[in-house]
């Protein structure tokens, strides 16, 4: 979702050569050819397929098969996005030989060390020499790290880019039949499940919930597993689904009444769409979405996360609105700002 937008306005551009590499971090089909195929992103260049692992046997694989890339194609720029494992790999690599990188969606801080992201995020924008923020907290965080402010460029939010573009078209994948009124769940992140007894409670909650609000639960790979060790019986109102591509993704949570998450994505596309955002972590990365948009940081508190559902059907949502250069505009001006830069 921001490879997408970022790759098709370099590609308008003439004398820009791009190479697009997939290190395989997300593998499974339904996260990463589906989403390749929605999206329209072109053939990866290179897939260097490394699959799952530890954080460390990842980054280090990532690093392993980046690098004689990198030193074959001889690029000027290397982007790289987000957060993820493949994001701090990639960079290292290319500050090691010397070949500059471009951090897209920069500066995003939860102050929160426990969680993998936050490290990923520190150090590659400690070494990337292009920073381009998605919201002004992130200016003033990197501000605060130390980051000159000529590298700093405030641009937007790619992955709106990407929703602006589909929305019209996931409204045609919205399945048959679904209630006039729904939750839309998702859950991946270790906090929330690989504590059983953790993740007990949150079933409990959500069959609770389900009782007066139907519930689609989009289930991560990961998570299935845990709930199959719990033996956790779901009722008809608490629908297990198969993990949603993209489109259908973005059309379940146009329609819901509210949104039940742990994903920082997530937030970002229910802020955009006016719909109510429960998140089950204790912090954020994204406080725009908090004090702007529809966001609301629940923790790990099921009683509040029932009180707030309940305030959602009481029509006591959070009504926010649409953090500044959320316009869909963000990969033009940052491939406006790569063009112009020496």
């Amino acid at each position: 979702m921001k490879v997408a937008p970022l790759t098709r306005a370099l590609a308008a551009r003439q004398g820009v050569r791009q190479t697009l590499v997939h290190t395989g971090q997300h593998y499974d089909q339904n996260m990463s050819d589906v989403c390749f195929r929605e999206l329209e992103i072109p053939e990866p260049d290179f897939n260097l397929a490394v699959g799952s692992g530890t954080h460390a046997e990842q980054t280090s694989q990532i690093m392993l098969r980046f690098e004689p890339v990198v030193v074959e194609q001889k690029p000027d720029w290397v982007l790289v996005y987000g957060h993820v494992n493949s994001t701090i790999a990639a960079a290292l690599v290319c500050a090691k030989l010397q070949i500059r990188v471009a951090h897209v969606e920069a500066g995003l801080r939860s102050f929160d060390r426990s969680m993998p992201e936050e490290i990923n995020r520190l150090l590659t924008d400690q070494l990337a020499d292009l920073l381009f923020t998605p919201s002004p907290d992130g200016d003033r965080n990197l501000l605060r790290e130390g980051v000159p402010r000529e590298r700093i460029h405030f641009v937007g939010n790619v992955m709106i880019d990407t929703l602006v573009r589909l929305l019209l078209k996931a409204a045609a994948t919205l399945p048959a039949g679904l209630p006039s009124h729904y939750a839309l769940v998702t859950l991946h992140r270790p906090s929330n499940v690989d504590d059983l007894a953790g993740l007990k409670s949150l079933l409990d909650a959500l069959t609770a919930i389900s009782a007066t609000l139907p519930i689609i639960f989009s289930v991560h790979p990961r998570t299935r597993q845990k709930i199959a060790e719990l033996g956790f019986s779901h009722s008809e109102n608490l629908q297990l689904w198969e993990p949603q591509s993209y489109l259908q993704f973005l059309a379940l949570q146009q329609k819901a009444t509210v949104v039940i998450t742990d994903s920082g994505g997530i937030q970002k596309e229910t802020t955009f769409l006016g719909v109510p955002c429960l998140t089950l972590r204790n912090t954020t990365e994204r406080p725009v979405t908090v004090t702007v948009g529809t966001n609301v940081i629940i923790g790990r508190d099921m009683d509040l996360l029932c009180r707030a559902v309940k305030g959602v059907l009481n029509g006591e949502q959070k009504h926010g609105g649409i953090p500044p250069l959320w316009d869909g505009g963000a990969a033009e001006r940052i491939a406006q700002i790569l063009e112009a830069t020496e």
